[in-house]
């Protein structure tokens, strides 16, 4: 009909979001059927860590319990560890299959499965650098995560320059995105005065946003500090705001990914930005079911009276929010950094058990 306005239609705001702004979605989660459902509303890329795989496990044994019988069966002198890990492996690279042929399309930006290094490691960059370099040669759209920690910066620039595309991981303060920005162009600028291959490289440091507002709520219980609880829901915001800033500025070649995600503003607030967000599946439903109007927020800064006040309560939030907050050497002291790093040392434990009670089954159970 003449003068009739077509428009476009989606299926989700994750999927509006997809096909309007530069703003990438990325799975957090290592389920097929739910990196399916992400891809279906615009997803590019995946991620994955020992609590997701944990959680597959969990929820999908029925399904994995014959194969972990038969990596078993295979590998006669095989710890419970070694076949743990061989399970990340597979999982890690059937959800890289699914996502080769957008890895193809994007030209190696995106399409990837970010798959981390053994947490355990993060004291030994030559540890982390090995297995980096092994996990990166799994698929061709390999994603390596390295955590920010005092050894993981150097293991950062080293894998750079191999050639490794990684994701900063166990991050959640604006010095330690810097000291991953700077290790990455260390790396990268030596593999081009050797005139080495750099294209097809997406390199990230993700900002585990949630789990800094869960460190900081913490900090107040144990410190019995009073603020409106409302402004507690912003620092990790407040902090992927100035990081996203600052790396623009900088002209560094690091993507910005958030991550640990705790209310909507995780996504909302960044919406606009040439970032990644990677929500797991069970808030990516939440957010296709909500009525979040898909607008570029992520130069919309934090009101300055929620910024002034978090600076003014908490010394864990200053550290995280200004440039020298702390040092290389303090990062693997640092509160939220602490908690994640058990957090998922005890996820490779766990599963560790659940390879064990196969392996060799309880006696006293019913």
């Amino acid at each position: 009909m003449a003068g009739s306005v077509i428009r476009a239609t989606y299926k989700s705001p994750l999927h509006e979001m997809t096909q309007t702004t530069p703003t990438c979605l990325w799975n957090d989660s290592a389920s097929i059927e739910e990196l399916k459902y992400s891809i279906e509303h615009g997803a590019v890329g995946a991620t994955c860590n020992p609590v997701i795989v944990l959680s597959v496990f969990k929820k999908e044994m029925a399904a994995w319990k014959e194969r972990i019988q038969s990596l078993i069966d295979e590998w006669p002198t095989a710890t419970e560890d070694q076949i743990a890990w061989r399970l990340v492996r597979e999982i890690s690279t059937k959800s890289a299959a699914l996502l080769l042929p957008i890895f193809e399309r994007h030209q190696g930006r995106n399409g990837r499965l970010s798959i981390q290094t053994d947490p355990r490691l993060f004291r030994d960059a030559r540890a982390m650098q090995a297995q980096a370099a092994e996990f990166s040669r799994l698929a061709p759209n390999m994603l390596v995560k390295i955590p920010a920690t005092r050894a993981g910066i150097p293991a950062i620039e080293e894998a750079t320059y191999q050639g490794i595309s990684i994701n900063a991981t166990v991050c959640f303060t604006l010095p330690q995105c810097i000291a991953v920005a700077e290790a990455v162009e260390r790396g990268l600028q030596r593999r081009e005065r050797e005139r080495k291959i750099i294209a097809g490289m997406g390199p990230v440091c993700t900002i585990m946003v949630g789990r800094l507002d869960d460190w900081l709520k913490l900090v107040a219980e144990k410190e019995n500090l009073t603020i409106d609880p409302g402004y507690l829901e912003w620092a990790g915001v407040a902090v992927f705001k100035k990081t996203y800033r600052i790396f623009r500025e900088r002209g560094y070649r690091t993507r910005l990914l958030s991550a640990a995600f705790r209310n909507h503003m995780h996504w909302s607030e960044f919406i606009g930005g040439d970032v990644v967000i990677s929500p797991p599946y069970s808030w990516q439903v939440r957010f296709n079911a909500s009525d979040i109007k898909i607008q570029s927020r992520i130069d919309v800064a934090v009101e300055p009276k929620i910024i002034a006040e978090l600076l003014r309560k908490f010394g864990d939030f200053r550290r995280a929010y200004e440039e020298d907050g702390i040092q290389p050497n303090e990062f693997d002291t640092y509160g939220a950094t602490r908690r994640t790093l058990r957090q998922f040392i005890a996820a490779c434990h766990d599963l560790d058990g659940i390879v064990r009670d196969i392996l060799i089954p309880n006696p006293d159970a019913p």
